[in-house]
């Protein structure tokens, strides 16, 4: 039996699912604070402080500031749609139900190049905070390792998966929290360090050293700091309760990520070398440790585990997150049905290896040489996301007028909070768009979209499938019976 709905035609077979539920309770608020947090806190380990040498100390808290509350948008409006539309497709699942298939196909794309490419550039950055203590090893084995430890992890079962999540979350924090305390209290914060980086003609050295397109330029650095909090939607389908947990596990981890980040960037930024020597560093907390421990400090055992826990969390949280956007849109038919059949422990494993195995090919080409894509994987990681955001801005303020969608939990914000968001995103997107060196990835995001478009509409149109959750909530069907 087939139904049709404009230029789709819907299948009706079914491949694999996921076992339902398995949050509960105040611990699955609990868990899903900490796969939420630790999708994130990568970002107060390496990646924001590249910020710094854009729009300097100021120019980047502007940026960072911005961005938060664009993520605390983003975060009550996805919060108030997945307890409406509790499915593991996420924010593909909001925009195909306000927006249609098309659309909600190149919203799924987008995160899927969101994550895939995020852990690509978290393993190979991973190598430079390992190279203390391993110097002679070759990173490609730590690349390998890291794979092949975390497909294992979330292929064996998702309460596995979400509870290592929590506990590296919490050894990531406590580093992070003796880190700031270490710089405060032995004197090496200095505030003047904060400023610096020399400023260009005409601009000024403790305000915006490289003026107001210096913010421009910070901003996909910025993102860096919130990137995938957003994720935690893709567990409504493994969450008890939606309408209370899934709000309270993203508020508090957003809250907690806002905190963090001002800790991060005004202590890490005041030591060592300062602004200057920390906006160029690839390991900005290790740089720092060594600036009051000593040069070396960080290559025993227990440093070198302790700095990249923060690292692994979002590793393991962003696979997590690739595993199930792919899944959810090969069990719709957008993607080839054979991604979405899941193992005996009721994981997507299919979907996991395969954004495994694209990631890995991008670490690749980055180590051979192929300098320029280690920033343009980085720059598409965050452009997807920015268009994923808009569109499901514009899917809540569509749908939030929408009588036959339930409303078991609303965001305080509302619409005009959605708006707020949907204006930070759309600045965020032109800003990155701006700076020329960041156009590489621009250019491979519209590519991507291009070949998906047409992927979509010769391929996969008809062969959308009315039984998957996503499907048969946009469709009316749920509960359909073939």
């Amino acid at each position: 039996m087939q139904h049709s709905q404009g230029i789709a035609t819907y299948e009706t077979v079914n491949n694999g699912y996921i076992r339902r539920r398995q949050l509960q309770g105040n611990a699955g608020s609990l868990l899903l604070w900490g796969l939420g947090v630790g999708a994130v806190i990568s970002g107060d380990f390496y990646g924001w402080n590249y910020g710094l040498a854009s729009g300097g100390f100021w120019g980047f808290s502007i940026a960072a500031v911005l961005m938060a509350i664009m993520y605390l948008c983003l975060v009550y409006s996805s919060a108030e749609l997945s307890a409406a539309l509790p499915h593991a497709g996420g924010f593909y699942s909001f925009t195909r139900y306000a927006l249609g298939p098309f659309w909600g196909f190149i919203c799924g794309v987008t995160v899927t190049i969101e994550y895939v490419l995020a852990n690509a550039a978290l393993v190979f950055s991973l190598s430079n905070y390992l190279k203390p203590l391993f110097p002679n090893l070759p990173s490609f084995f730590i690349w390998v390792f890291a794979y092949a430890v975390f497909l294992a992890i979330n292929i064996r079962g998702f309460e596995l998966s979400v509870t290592v999540c929590l506990w590296l979350t919490i050894i990531a924090i406590t580093v992070l929290s003796i880190f700031y305390v270490s710089m405060l209290v032995s004197g090496e914060f200095n505030f003047d360090l904060l400023f610096n980086i020399p400023a260009e003609p005409g601009q000024s050295e403790t305000w915006l050293p490289n003026g107001w397109f210096g913010v421009f330029g910070a901003i996909p650095f910025a993102i860096w700091l919130y990137l995938a909090i957003e994720q935690l939607p893709m567990t409504a389908e493994e969450t008890d309760d939606v309408p209370r947990n899934m709000p309270a596990g993203m508020i508090s981890g957003m809250v907690t990520l806002i905190i963090l980040s001002i800790f991060t960037v005004v202590i890490n930024s005041g030591v060592g070398g300062g602004a200057v020597a920390i906006g160029q560093s690839d390991a900005p907390l290790q740089d720092g440790l060594e600036a009051y421990f000593g040069a070396g400090a960080t290559s025993t055992i227990v440093t070198a585990l302790a700095l990249i826990c923060g690292l692994i969390a979002s590793l393991h949280g962003n696979m997590f997150a690739y595993g199930r956007i792919i899944f959810s849109l090969s069990r719709a038919g957008y993607f080839p049905r054979w991604l979405s059949v899941t193992s005996k422990n009721h994981t997507p494993h299919r979907a996991l290896i395969a954004g495994a195995t694209i990631g890995f090919i991008c670490v690749l080409l980055v180590s051979i040489g192929i300098q320029t894509v280690d920033a343009v994987i980085l720059n598409m990681a965050v452009f997807g996301a920015l268009i994923s955001y808009i569109l499901v801005m514009v899917s809540y303020m569509k749908l939030k007028g929408n009588p036959y969608l339930p409303k078991p939990y609303e965001s305080p914000l509302g619409t005009a909070g959605a708006f707020v968001g949907l204006a930070l995103a759309t600045f965020a997107l032109v800003a990155c768009i701006s700076i020329p060196d960041y156009r590489g990835g621009v250019w491979g995001i519209g590519v991507a979209l291009i070949v998906a478009s047409v992927y979509f509409l010769v391929f996969r149109s008809n062969r959308l499938v009315a039984q998957a959750p996503e499907e048969a909530a946009a469709l009316g069907l749920t509960g359909y019976q073939e």
